[in-house]
């Protein structure tokens, strides 16, 4: 379906869940991937609110390969409410899931080969939210909204473009019952619904596709929720 041979594919938080499954599909299709993770491994270990590691990590892709073709922007913020969530905690949130996709790209701006493309991975987050949720909301958001001003800056340079996913089962279970049947499609969504599309965004199937942000939530958010309409009932 792809070929990514030789192409460098950076994935944040590519160690596990959605990152580490966008990150074994490059690499099903031929691609040279270099993960940044918190968690340890096989891969650069380090926390990328840091502006230090983000810029050793820079330097060590561009000695490795000397160019990047592809920025997936994957790693997770933290969640916390505006009941107990502190300044720093907000501010780590903000660093992780914004300041960190935008300084990287800064970073790689000259070793972008041509064709190049970064897909941030923002949620549906970006456009409703359960209660307690701010830090990580604001995060979400930000990327999203990151995403259509770096592709205007960007233009005819790199392809930007954002996913929001929905309900991701990262456990790789079958969640059934009331959880699969209240998504339109029928089903949870899992980690290769989120990757197959950023491959797509990758590729040049999606030259002609920049700033959007593509919603996959199995319709969720499409869904209008009303107390005593259609068997829907709040019970709280």
């Amino acid at each position: 379906m792809y070929d990514f041979k030789n192409k460098v594919a950076i994935i944040t938080g590519g160690a596990q869940g959605i990152g580490k499954c966008i990150a074994d599909e490059f690499r099903r299709y031929g691609a040279l991937v270099c993960i940044i993770d918190k968690q340890q491994g096989d891969h650069f270990v380090g926390d990328i609110s840091d502006k230090n590691v983000l810029e050793q990590f820079a330097q060590d892709v561009t000695k490795r390969f000397g160019h990047v073709d592809y920025l997936i922007n994957n790693a997770i913020p933290p969640m916390k409410g505006i009941d107990d969530c502190s300044f720093e905690e907000f501010q780590y949130a903000l660093n992780v899931g914004v300041t960190a996709p935008f300084y990287l790209t800064k970073l790689f701006m000259e070793h972008f080969a041509e064709g190049a493309a970064i897909v941030n991975i923002s949620s549906t987050r970006d456009r409703m939210s359960q209660p307690q949720s701010e830090s990580y909301t604001a995060a979400k958001g930000g990327i999203a909204a990151l995403t259509h001003a770096l592709a205007i800056s960007l233009a005819g340079r790199i392809r930007v473009n954002s996913i929001s996913p929905g309900w991701i089962d990262n456990s790789h279970t079958i969640t059934d019952g009331p959880d699969a049947t209240q998504q339109p499609v029928g089903r949870v969504g899992s980690p290769l619904d989120i990757a197959n599309m950023a491959l797509f965004l990758c590729s040049d199937k999606a030259g002609f596709i920049t700033g959007e942000n593509i919603c996959i939530d199995g319709g969720m958010t499409h869904q209008m929720i009303y107390h005593g309409d259609f068997g829907w009932k709040l019970t709280k």
